[in-house]
């Protein structure tokens, strides 16, 4: 990519495709606080977790954005998504596990105004410092760009995506299951369009810093027009993009050298001055 400084980190291979896979032996991540606080509607709730340091001093919010058909529920259950939860926690970030509005809503509008509603009321509940980061997970990609675009209820420092959906009209085409998904969720009775698609808004967008976690064997989530494309048109030369092998959501996204290195940027983005963009989107 030209305009993202890329990074690559050839990690193991491994996990099955389309799902949060669990490995062999159980990951053991550090111990962390394990306390989960419910944000949102009662039949569908987001779960918030804050670190100790957030009372000794305001700390920043991390959104997670979950894969098809998961909730924030399962998340919080996932030995592999405590790995990362748990870095960006001991990093002192709050940690947002976002409903989206449902298991299938692929990042739709009525999905993004309910995250919104959710972001105000959870941000309510610590010391916020002011500061959001996105993190988008397969389809929960769709949800975490968006939230980056012009247009969002809030403003985002920077986005992190592991091996994310962002081409909203590709995964509309790829399976009966998801196109009716995708028009259940946006109301719709056909395709849904540029108009719709975060990725044509991003390429107009003013640019967003990236962390991108992506494998070339991924048979669910093409890195090229995915991934890739979204780092050329929508990355600052301050993105990253971290290449690993293996099927979709393998257990290789789910390390603690990967947790480290993405508490670690994202600590770095909230040391970056703000742009007149960012400035003018607060």
């Amino acid at each position: 990519m030209k305009r993202a400084a890329v990074l690559f980190s050839l990690l193991c291979a491994g996990g099955a495709a389309g799902a949060l896979s669990l490995p062999a032996q159980p990951l053991s991540p550090p111990a962390t606080p394990t306390t989960w606080v419910s944000v949102g509607a009662a039949d569908a709730p987001s779960l918030l977790q804050t670190p100790p340091s957030c009372s000794l001093r305001p700390c920043a919010l991390v959104v997670v954005s979950h894969p098809r058909g998961q909730t924030p529920q399962r998340l919080r259950g996932s030995p592999q998504m405590a790995v990362l939860t748990g870095a960006l926690l001991r990093a002192g970030f709050a940690v947002l596990l976002s409903s989206d509005g449902g298991p299938t809503t692929w990042g739709s509008p009525a999905a993004l105004a309910e995250l919104g509603t959710v972001h105000s009321a959870a941000t309510r509940l610590f010391a916020w410092n002011g500061q959001t980061f996105a993190l988008g997970l397969s389809m929960g990609g769709l949800m975490a760009l968006r939230t980056a675009l012009p247009g969002s209820p809030y403003p985002v420092r920077a986005v992190a995506l592991i091996d994310a959906w962002v081409d909203l009209d590709q995964a509309y085409g790829t399976a009966q299951s998801r196109r009716q998904e995708i028009q259940a969720a946006y109301a719709l009775g056909g395709p849904p369009g540029p108009r719709l698609n975060p990725l044509v808004a991003a390429a107009v967008a003013p640019r967003q810093a990236l962390f991108a976690v992506a494998s070339p064997d991924d048979q669910t989530v093409p890195h090229a027009t995915n991934t890739a494309r979204l780092l050329e048109v929508f990355g600052r030369p301050d993105s990253v993009l971290v290449q690993v092998g293996g099927a979709h959501l393998g257990a290789n996204r789910f390390t603690p050298e990967l947790g480290a290195r993405l508490a670690a940027f994202f600590e770095a983005q909230s040391r970056t001055p703000l742009s007149p963009t960012d400035l003018g989107r607060r």
